[in-house]
């Protein structure tokens, strides 16, 4: 995998070679050593390589031993120039570094992806933007065509961006539906309006009187849709949604405290929260115990994701489990079958589940 600074002038991965003096420079195997070790012809070799399905299995797997056995690497350079490709996939995620970093979410989409992506045969460029000019970099770079496609998370708003790669002819597959132009691009995503409702309904269900929600960001798929299962829920049970009980939060541990505080202040008598995600969740619980109230005695939450701290915690987090894994293998499914030219579902929706610990 293969870490692009969008900062870089220019936006282009380089690759420096190491001589230490006094030794001679190895040479690398070659494709014709590997045949003649695999007692193959070169083209028999090449189509192994290359993951063709026209060559014997045992063809293949004396092809495949012969390469590890004298650590053949396939020279990417010459390939693309017969090929016209990179062999590169794009993992872009549309936030700033100290958000992604800090957010589990894309760590395991990230790990599910390059898993996909490597078994493929293909290199995994991961990068991060935050803003225009970050953007127009990021084009520039796909438009050298130093990607065949990218996977695109966290994309904020109506920007155009999914849209500028695809009309430069690098598919793009997204992660979240997307607010804008969602019937001519392509994406994958979790039933989070399924989820926001699932959750509410819990809590209502339960025996709850007062279910508010700490939302996610209004400008992302997730956060509207977790927010019209609430509603839903809310209506559902024969009531009408009261403003009051709905306060706006990004997906952070810090908009989640603050939020809640904000909120229990406001509406005193609250005794449930579905929070959007489990960082949100997570300041929704340290607001609440510092506020001199007890979790799930006097105030349930529910958060969304399941990452891997919502077990760990204490107490353990009642949450909406979203296929994470899942979601980075079936987006990089999806772009590698447009990549080779196949026409994918333009939407995948994945279920998802309520994991019930202890805070609701």
């Amino acid at each position: 995998m293969i870490l692009l600074n969008a900062d870089s002038a220019p936006p282009y991965p380089w690759h420096t070679a190491f001589v230490t003096i006094g030794q001679r420079a190895h040479t690398p195997p070659t494709l014709e050593e590997v045949a003649a070790r695999a007692g193959v012809s070169r083209a028999t070799a090449s189509r192994v390589l290359r993951g063709e399905s026209n060559v014997s299995e045992s063809a293949r797997t004396s092809v495949l031993e012969a390469a590890r056995a004298i650590s053949y690497t396939p020279n990417r350079a010459a390939r693309s120039l017969v090929t016209g490709r990179s062999d590169s996939v794009g993992f872009l995620v549309d936030e700033t570094e100290e958000r992604m970093f800090a957010d589990p979410f894309f760590l395991g989409m990230l790990r599910s992806a390059q898993v996909a992506v490597a078994a493929a045969g293909l290199q995994l460029v991961f990068t991060v933007t935050s803003g225009a000019e970050d953007h127009r970099r990021f084009v520039e770079y796909a438009a050298g065509g130093h990607v065949d496609g990218v996977l695109l998370l966290s994309l904020h708003g109506r920007r155009k961006l999914p849209q500028q790669l695809e009309a430069l002819g690098v598919p793009t597959v997204l992660s979240g539906r997307p607010l804008t132009g969602r019937r001519t691009l392509y994406y994958v995503d979790a039933d989070n309006v399924g989820g926001g409702q699932l959750a509410t309904e819990h809590l209502l269900n339960s025996g709850r009187k007062v279910v508010a929600t700490v939302t996610g960001p209004q400008d992302m798929c997730a956060g509207q849709d977790r927010l019209i299962g609430y509603r839903k829920a809310v209506e559902a049970a024969g009531a009408q949604v009261d403003q009051s009980l709905i306060v706006d939060a990004e997906f952070t541990q810090e908009s989640g405290y603050t939020a809640t505080r904000q909120l229990l202040e406001d509406r005193p008598d609250v005794d449930a929260i579905f929070a959007a995600s489990d960082l949100t969740a997570m300041g929704a619980i340290r607001a609440i115990e510092r506020s001199g109230r007890r979790v799930l005695d006097d105030v349930a939450v529910i958060g969304f994701d399941d990452i891997g701290e919502a077990a760990l915690m204490q107490p353990a987090l009642t949450t909406i489990r979203q296929p994470i894994a899942d979601l980075g293998a079936t987006m990089s499914r999806r772009l590698l079958e447009r990549i080779a030219g196949g026409e994918p579902p333009k939407t995948t929706i994945l279920p998802v589940e309520l994991i019930q610990r202890e805070t609701a």
